[in-house]
């Protein structure tokens, strides 16, 4: 007989492999690297208005379009190449979302000529510590909170765009500020021991933004 049990996962992901993919490996798992968090920054404001799955089916097509997301590059884009975005079928062809990015890296590069850093940034509004919630259903799970209310107040100050408190509480559980896996979960547990890990390695040591940067390929596999 066999006593085999089915792997437990959040059900907004469903049976696509793809969005099994993108919560197995990716949703939630604390996030360090600046490239991927300005993608992150910029992708969950493309799902304005849409879902998430169908930003995720066309990444690929954006990481392309928008030169993998590289900052400097995509804030000297011009109308030439914005008509070109615009006739690309690989992503959403929408004129405030294209001209929001390259707002966003503008902002972005602001951000860094004033010193703070996106990873910095972003976790400083959690004090540097995943926030591990313990949901035991999806009606629990907040679409805003306070946290996000201020990150959006905020990014929007510095210039960034689809930056909604909806849009950055998305954000904040894409990058594994919050551990909104269900308790059921199986991922669950195992972002919480990551977080675990991480924040004992940045207390064994007397500069912990140093090993925080250090470690980072360690939390996003």
């Amino acid at each position: 007989m066999s006593h085999y049990q089915p792997v437990k996962r959040c059900g907004w992901c469903g049976d696509d492999a793809l969005y099994r993919q993108y919560h197995d490996c990716e949703w939630g798992v604390p996030l360090h690297d600046e490239r991927q968090l300005f993608e992150f920054v910029c992708l969950e404001g493309a799902q304005a208005g849409l879902s998430w799955i169908t930003i995720l089916r066309k990444r690929e097509n954006y990481r392309r379009a928008f030169d993998d997301f590289d900052a400097d590059k995509i804030a000297r884009y011009d109308e030439a190449k914005i008509n070109s975005l615009l006739a690309d079928p690989g992503i959403v062809r929408n004129k405030l979302k294209v001209n929001g990015f390259i707002k966003n890296a503008r902002a972005y590069l602001e951000m860094l000529d004033q010193g703070l850093t996106l990873d910095a940034y972003l976790w400083d509004f959690v004090d540097g510590q995943a926030v591990q919630n313990r949901w035991t259903s999806d009606q629990q799970i907040p679409v805003n909170t306070p946290v996000s209310d201020a990150l959006s107040k905020d990014l929007k100050k510095r210039g960034f765009s689809f930056v909604g408190s909806t849009i950055c509480y998305a954000l904040m559980q894409a990058a594994g500020l919050v551990n909104d896996h269900l308790t059921d979960c199986y991922r669950h547990v195992e972002i919480e021991q990551l977080n675990v890990l991480r924040q004992n390695s940045i207390d064994a040591t007397t500069d912990g933004p140093s090993a925080r940067n250090s470690s980072d390929s360690e939390f996003r596999r």
